[in-house]
């Protein structure tokens, strides 16, 4: 019987997911609110499909994602996030999943997404091509050379969490976290860290 795990922190937007899978014929559905607790429950029930958001507490998407395709879980993965898909849909896709849905999409869109990975399909957003300005593709190519991790790490500190937290967050320590958060700085040619923030916020990644 083919069963899924809703990994979102919000849990009206976990049932409204939930009323959209029951659609498509689930009965086992299980829920999780945090990257944590979605491991946990991937390895205790292996479901089928993971509908899965990127900006979570206690662990990020995009960390859960990478984990998902190292182990040796045959799930399918479903993006439904509130991220820009411009900065993170292909991101995604290269890490494994299957689809990439905005949650500024009407539900059915959802379905839809859900019916095609089930069906043996992926389902994408046809981006914009050409619709940048200059800034705009220059920033989006330095933020697609970074990796899951560091992009992470650039979304927690441009909502202002701290070192430490970050780091007990992601289980590294404190002197990696600032490893990392200079390492960003040098990255995208920002001068300080507060500068990580506006970077962040101009190109939807918070």
């Amino acid at each position: 019987m083919k069963s899924v795990l809703i990994v979102d922190d919000h849990p009206v937007v976990r049932a409204a997911v939930k009323i959209v899978l029951e659609k498509e014929g689930f009965k086992r559905i299980y829920e999780a609110s945090s990257g944590s607790e979605a491991l946990s429950m991937l390895r205790e029930h292996s479901p089928t499909l993971v509908v899965l958001d990127l900006v979570m507490p206690e662990g990020d998407g995009l960390d859960v994602l990478d984990r998902i395709r190292a182990s040796d879980w045959s799930c399918l993965v479903l993006v439904f996030t509130s991220l820009d898909p411009l900065f993170f849909q292909e991101r995604c896709m290269r890490a494994g999943a299957m689809a990439y849905v905005a949650k500024s999409n009407v539900l059915s869109q959802l379905q839809k997404a859900v019916h095609a990975v089930m069906t043996g399909y992926t389902y994408f957003a046809r981006l914009p091509s050409g619709s940048q300005d200059a800034l705009q593709r220059s920033e989006k190519q330095m933020i697609d050379k970074l990796s899951n991790r560091e992009l992470t790490i650039l979304q927690y500190l441009a909502r202002g969490t701290s070192n430490k937290a970050i780091g007990e967050l992601m289980h590294l320590s404190h002197k990696t976290v600032s490893t990392y958060k200079t390492r960003l700085i040098e990255k995208l040619g920002v001068n300080a860290a507060v500068h990580l923030r506006d970077f962040a916020k101009r190109n939807h990644l918070i």
